[in-house]
């Protein structure tokens, strides 16, 4: 009866094991498709950065050019106010 208690003991400890080893193998297949969910949101997320960089330096150089413009406008102004009181002191 020794025998066959202890070949029951030493199943019951594969069998344990097995069990065991077969989590592993769940929590290591789920690791990898978490790994590979992260990989693809990252990757999204760079290239959602990236554009926001590009839209970022878009707006900056239209920054530029709104003032460059508005710069403009007020020496044309100028020009005009300046051409008005011309063609007014002609006038007199």
């Amino acid at each position: 009866m020794k025998a066959g208690a202890a070949a029951g003991v030493e199943l019951d400890a594969i069998a344990r094991l097995e069990d065991k080893v077969r989590k592993l193998v769940a929590a290591v297949e789920q690791a990898r498709t978490e790994q590979t969910r992260l990989i693809a949101e990252n990757k999204a997320l760079g290239d959602e950065v990236s554009s926001l960089r590009k839209k970022l330096i878009d707006s900056e150089s239209t920054g530029v050019e709104l003032a460059a413009l508005r710069d403009e406008r007020e020496q044309v102004r100028t020009r005009v106010a300046d051409m008005l009181s011309q063609i007014e002191a002609l006038g007199m």
